[in-house]
């Protein structure tokens, strides 16, 4: 099934193409990079590079989301990405994404020139959420999550993992069209390492044709993750081979775009499975 999602001046082509999705944590803590982009001069010239690499969307957040993370204030995390942001849109065409829960939070980042919201509770966390992708008409990420990051690795567990999260999924879409957003503009993600357990995180992968029923793009972030370094015995900055793996997997079993750290490496990685799936070069 092929996409093609159009909004204000973007266009996201998902015809026979996979959509790279460049990581900018502008963060202290995350599990794979938290810290090296704290500094907004940083951040800057990182997100330039992933764009010059090749990078179709560019994911800015400003509060970790890895197990056991602490809340920071709206006011801190705008602090954060804000700046970033306002600077980045001024530089490049490619569509900036906000990485957040906090209705105010992607506010202040859509008038700053971000035109898209990843929000990893599926626009559960903040009422708001829905209310202002709506009105702003941008694309939204519904991400299924069991619990918050605070506690989902405590014990999660489901009857069929597969199935509740497209349960979830389907909801979360429907609630959304009820708020007045476009289905068209809807993405899905399946939330590798939120709330799964090993052995739910590879059953996901392996199950990702059935994620077609729900008739969205379907995004996957298994870069650097856990069950990747339990798996190789990495470290999180030293999965780049597992990560490209993993990407290259989603990518072969019906994944639209791809969330990733290097971009670069992702960037290839997908063309040759693009060309092995459809015939055609990337």
């Amino acid at each position: 099934m092929d996409f093609r999602l159009t909004w204000q001046r973007h266009t996201l082509n998902l015809h026979r193409k996979t959509c790279v999705m460049g990581v900018l944590n502008v963060t202290p803590d995350s599990f794979s990079d938290g810290g090296r982009f704290l500094k907004p001069e940083k951040a800057v010239e990182h997100g330039l590079q992933m764009a010059s690499d090749g990078a179709h969307v560019i994911d800015i957040g400003g509060e970790s989301t890895k197990p056991y993370s602490k809340k920071i204030s709206s006011a801190e995390e705008i602090d954060r990405v804000v700046p970033v942001i306002h600077t980045l849109s001024k530089e490049l065409s490619i569509p900036l994404s906000i990485d957040t829960t906090k209705s105010n939070v992607a506010m202040e980042a859509l008038d700053a020139g971000a035109s898209m919201i990843n929000d990893i509770s599926a626009l559960n966390l903040d009422p708001e959420m829905g209310v202002l992708a709506a009105k702003a008409e941008v694309p939204v990420i519904l991400m299924h999550i069991r619990g918050k990051p605070e506690n989902m690795q405590d014990n999660p567990e489901y009857d069929d993992v597969v199935e509740d999260i497209l349960d979830f999924l389907q909801s979360a879409i429907d609630r959304c069209v009820d708020l007045g957003i476009r289905k068209d503009l809807i993405i899905v993600d399946p939330g590798i390492g939120f709330g799964k357990t090993f052995t739910h995180n590879l059953q996901i992968l392996r199950s990702l044709d059935r994620f077609k029923a729900l008739e969205r793009p379907i995004l996957v972030g298994s870069s650097n993750k856990a069950f990747i370094g339990h798996i190789t015995g990495r470290k999180p900055n030293e999965r780049d081979t597992g990560s490209m793996a993993a990407a290259a997997a989603s990518v072969m079993n019906g994944a639209h775009m791809v969330r990733v750290h290097n971009v670069k490496k992702a960037v290839e990685t997908v063309k040759i499975i693009d060309a092995i799936k459809y015939g055609i070069p990337g």
